[in-house]
């Protein structure tokens, strides 16, 4: 069987490696649309490679720019532009496998559209559970689809848990299993040692300097202040439905084991593998079927030590910070995301001290209530309230 792949965000860090995974099986995958941003010359590229029927920019014109470059080269590709174009490469490219890459909130709406359509998902994109867990997931019940997650560490702890406990076929959905925690690793960023006097002074090159992996500034930024593993968190809790008391953090600073499942009986079970993305993504394509992936083999005997502990909280508030608004529920989720973004890009863009990532999502999640997200439209419309208070904290501290 050929799987007809239709990647959301193709020209950045995982849409990247999903090509490289297909370009490495060639019969086994067909490409029906890539979608991307402003990067018109790399998806044009990558539309020459791979013919997509659709292919997707944010601009009408960056849309021109890249019409013209595909008619030159004499390919048929459909190009669009817009969030809703986004809907239409995964409704109309004729796939069956989405990759949900698009980082953020703007990834939301078209993963939801994949979910409801009975795709097969392959969730890199945390925002769909973060802001709108449980309307992902009914989505996901009535669309009939497979949900397989991306991020190393779900996929880790995916591949450590026993088949039933997805299929519906366990004995007690009380026991989970035999399921007692999720472990959840962590890198601990590039500040994982660094004296917290020092923090203060942390510019955006040194936050985007992972010691393991390559990732977008936004992701990267992400892991320093670990308020990805927070995000990551909430993910596991609507990927696996344990409880969140469940639900451990720990620093290995190796990220050789990628996330550990404990068992009742005493047991751990982990997987490990090289720190690339290309393994995960090779598993969710073709699962439960495993394809090579153009990974270097893990060599245990040229391995030191690998090293666990618990995260420094005072380092790392966003984690708590996490946490807290995944006990809220509700809102809070969607706020803590959305105030995270605005922060971050005010860091990475406007000078907005390192230290105040955190400051401004707390002050966001303590101005704005709780409420319900049981809908797409009120979750866009705390998304928005969300970042322009957060865009009102930033400025009065610029100020």
């Amino acid at each position: 069987m050929v799987r007809k792949v239709a990647i959301l965000g193709s020209t950045g860090s995982i849409g990247a490696n999903t090509l490289d995974v297909i370009r490495s099986n060639p019969d086994r995958f067909q490409v029906t649309a890539l979608t991307a941003g402003k990067q018109v010359e790399k998806l044009a590229e990558q539309c020459v490679e791979f013919a997509p029927s659709i292919a997707v920019v944010t601009s009408a014109t960056d849309a021109s720019r890249l019409e013209k470059v595909l008619q030159n080269k004499n390919l048929k590709t459909r190009v669009l532009y817009g969030p809703e174009a986004l809907v239409t490469a995964v409704l109309d490219s004729g796939c069956d496998t989405v990759m949900a890459a698009i980082v953020g909130a703007a990834g939301l709406m078209p993963t939801l559209a994949a979910a409801k359509a009975g795709k097969r998902v392959l969730l890199a994109n945390k925002e769909a559970l973060v802001m709108s867990g449980n309307l992902f997931m009914q989505a996901m019940k009535v669309g009939g689809g497979a949900l397989l997650p991306i991020d190393s560490e779900h996929n880790a702890i995916f591949q450590c848990l026993p088949y039933q406990f997805f299929t519906g076929s366990s004995s007690s959905e009380t026991q989970h299993d035999g399921v007692e925690e999720l472990w959840l690793t962590a890198s601990g960023g590039p500040f994982r040692n660094t004296p917290l006097n020092q923090l203060a002074e942390i510019t955006p090159e040194q936050a985007c300097a992972h010691p393991n992996w390559v990732m977008g500034r936004k992701i990267s930024v992400d892991s320093a202040t670990m308020m990805n593993k927070g995000l990551e968190v909430i993910e596991a809790y609507w990927l696996f439905g344990l409880p969140l008391e469940k639900i451990k953090v720990i620093i290995h600073p190796q990220s050789v084991v990628h996330s550990l499942v404990r068992y009742c009986d005493g047991s751990v079970l982990a997987q490990l593998g090289q720190p690339d993305m290309r393994t995960p993504i090779a598993y969710g394509l073709d699962w439960p079927e495993r394809i090579v992936s153009g990974v270097a083999p893990l060599n245990l005997m040229q391995l030191a030590n690998l090293n666990f502990s618990e995260p420094e909280l005072s380092r790392f508030p966003c984690l708590s910070l996490a946490f807290a608004a995944a006990k809220a529920g509700g809102s809070a989720p969607a706020v803590l995301n959305a105030a995270n973004e605005v922060a971050v890009a005010a860091f990475l863009e406007t000078g907005l001290p390192y230290l105040h990532i955190p400051q401004v999502v707390e002050r966001v999640l303590n101005q704005l209530p709780v409420e319900s997200a049981d809908s797409l439209d009120s979750i866009l419309d705390i998304d928005a309230q969300a970042r322009a208070v957060a865009h009102n904290c930033i400025r009065s501290i610029q100020q």
